[in-house]
């Protein structure tokens, strides 16, 4: 039997997260294996976390953002998605399934939104066999 996934969502505070919270305002509820990190913007996130977040045992790893055109930093959620792109390419020579990274766009008030793109997402990553990256459970290794 598979352990519980672990998924990571890295979500822009202004939007992303913002929806978030209104899912659970709204008790529409999403995987429980997912964790929500908030962060400024999409653009922030660097590809070193993302990678480090799989070495450190996610399975798999959710970027949501603003809309396009809705970026309160510009151009954040471009560059996060051209970051996406570059990274999907590092996981597949890395021999990791492409499927175990995502992002998607979503406004503040698209809670449903946000469940649908994240439960989609969890369903995937079920799906998948545990990453192969994954230290092993309770070994401290």
């Amino acid at each position: 039997m598979n352990p519980e996934p672990r998924i990571i969502g890295f979500c822009c505070y202004t939007c992303a997260y913002a929806a978030a919270d209104l899912a659970g305002s709204m008790r529409v509820t999403y995987d429980p294996a997912i964790t929500i990190v908030a962060i400024p913007c999409t653009g922030a996130v660097e590809p070193g976390v993302v990678l480090a977040a799989f070495e450190e045992g996610a399975d798999g790893v959710f970027i949501a953002g603003c809309l396009d055109g809705e970026c309160h930093y510009k151009s954040g959620n471009l560059r996060a998605k051209e970051r996406v792109r570059a990274l999907c390419a590092v996981l597949e020579k890395l021999g990791l399934e492409t499927a175990r990274l995502e992002m998607f766009q979503v406004s503040a008030a698209m809670a449903t939104r946000f469940r649908d793109k994240a439960t989609a997402f969890a369903a995937r990553i079920r799906a998948l066999p545990p990453s192969p990256v994954r230290r092993r459970e309770g070994r401290g290794e």
